[in-house]
């Protein structure tokens, strides 16, 4: 087998070790819905506990509004904070580090019963929140430069692949006869602590980034060992080479900082395009639909509506799988194409179904079809993509800082969906979905215009086309400047 395409042993567990932190984000981003009365309870408990009287609802809503959204929070300044870790401590160590965020969380959210806290339920929400930020900038950023050219996009999708079988197994272990219940929800809550330690156990035998180690480091021998192990080959020189033109590239580049990416019109496209790419994922509609799920199911007559959602939520993984086998072969931009278009339609179809469900009873089950349609259309595009295509946009210079923002875009659209959608909800009813579909076909149109197809190529060589568009087109930046560019020029 081509050593471009061999997944090697090496590979398979430090990609396996890093996405350990995807599935912590999906765990602690479903785990909170399934115990929401139990621990609307346990505040109301501990309120009346202390101060002899019953919360009102107006408290008790806000309470449990900021339990839910404080992790999103968190979250914000979590992935604001990526580039302070992986340019100082490196990607692999970063992710061992942060670990010690897991462990304070789990300790804070399992204990909060028994100290009869809710306080420490918060706290201990915002430091998961804070420790997922970290997570959704540090694996994207790890996979994406060990992984070989021909793979980056299929071992890219891994990443989605870890936050869906995590909001699965949340939801699993959220059924009230297995952790959803008034005895096992601190259990539930703290389990955050397991992954975390099979990640600390793995992560000291898998390798540093062989690019982090030469062109942030200059340690070239090390680079060449560590790609050796990881290509299962003797032969490294391509990419050895790549990395090297890509030093070179780097050398001639000032270390790019978060303002500075801002404020240069250099990196004004592919920004762009990165923010908007992360946007198109959490503008979709896909929160509002897991939220409208349970409901609609309801209505269809389903007896045990969690069953369904938790079909939807098998639906979610099944074609986040699919998305990796042929990501290679379709390529990002088509792939994001076909996802945007098809929750467009899957939108419009759910919106009607929900406009005559009272009139005709059978429009449930054609309901219950758009939401899981719209769910594998997710999963086939705006899910995993928007991920791991901004570490592909930018070269080794800005891409830590390139995350960082596109890490804070997805999770302060998260934090603005989760917070306004129930209002929005309550305004608009079923007609909802009409937004979203506005907004997806909008991600449509400047996907279409917009963004290149990033498939089989090398980061340089991506480089080597905005560069080249920036040459032509803006003769009046210094060729540093231009060194340090990363995205196309077909834009």
């Amino acid at each position: 087998m081509d050593s471009g395409k061999k997944i090697t042993f090496p590979l398979l567990l430090s990609v396996g070790t890093a996405v350990i932190g995807s599935l912590q984000f999906g765990y602690n981003t479903g785990v909170i819905n399934a115990p929401q009365r139990i621990i609307e309870d346990f505040i109301n408990e501990t309120w009346h506990g202390r101060y002899q009287e019953p919360i009102s609802k107006s408290s008790l809503t806000a309470l449990w509004s900021l339990t839910v959204s404080i992790f999103s929070v968190g979250g914000i300044f979590g992935s604001f904070s990526v580039g302070l870790f992986v340019n100082r401590f490196g990607r692999r160590k970063s992710m061992l580090m942060v670990n010690v965020l897991a462990f304070a969380a789990a300790a804070l959210m399992g204990f909060s019963k028994m100290s009869s806290s809710w306080e420490m339920l918060v706290i201990g929400r915002f430091v998961v929140g804070f420790y997922s930020g970290l997570s959704t900038g540090f694996v994207p950023l790890y996979v994406g430069e060990i992984s070989p050219t021909a793979l980056r996009g299929a071992l890219g999708t891994l990443h989605q692949l870890g936050i869906v079988i995590g909001i699965l197994v949340a939801q699993i272990f959220g059924l009230e006869a297995i952790m959803g219940n008034i005895t096992y929800w601190p259990l539930l809550l703290g389990f955050t602590f397991i992954p975390a330690v099979i990640q600390c156990a793995l992560l000291p035998l898998c390798p540093e980034s062989p690019r982090f180690l030469l062109i942030n480091r200059n340690e070239e021998n090390k680079a060449k060992s560590v790609l050796k192990k990881l290509r299962g080959t003797t032969d490294v020189s391509a990419d050895m080479l790549e990395m090297k033109e890509e030093s070179r590239q780097m050398m001639r580049e000032k270390k790019v900082t978060i303002i500075e990416l801002f404020r240069s019109p250099l990196y004004r496209q592919p920004l762009i395009i990165a923010i908007v790419l992360q946007l198109s994922q959490q503008l979709s509609g896909i929160n509002a639909v897991f939220y409208y799920s349970t409901s609609i199911f309801k209505k269809a007559g389903v007896e045990q509506p969690v069953y369904a959602t938790i079909g939807a939520g098998a639906v979610n993984t099944a074609f986040t799988v699919v998305s990796l086998f042929v990501v290679e072969r379709a390529g990002r931009r088509s792939l994001h194409l076909v996802g945007l278009l098809g929750m467009a339609g899957s939108a419009i179809l759910m919106t009607i179904a929900l406009a005559l469900l009272d009139q005709l009873k059978w429009m449930s089950y054609v309901s219950i079809g758009a939401i899981f349609a719209f769910v594998a259309f997710f999963e086939i595009g705006p899910g995993p993509i928007p991920w791991f295509i901004v570490a592909e946009l930018f070269s080794q210079g800005p891409r830590p800082s390139a995350i960082a923002v596109a890490g804070f875009s997805n999770w302060s659209s998260n934090f603005i969906v989760g917070m306004c959608f129930q209002y929005v909800e309550e305004l608009c009813g079923p007609y909802v979905f009409i937004i979203f579909t506005v907004f997806l076909v909008v991600f449509f149109i400047f996907t279409y215009f917009k963004v290149p197809e990033t498939k089989g190529r090398t980061f340089d060589e991506i480089a080597a086309g905005f560069r080249q568009t920036a040459a032509g087109g803006m003769e009046k930046h210094s060729p540093e400047e231009l060194n340090s560019l990363g995205a196309d020029s077909q834009l």
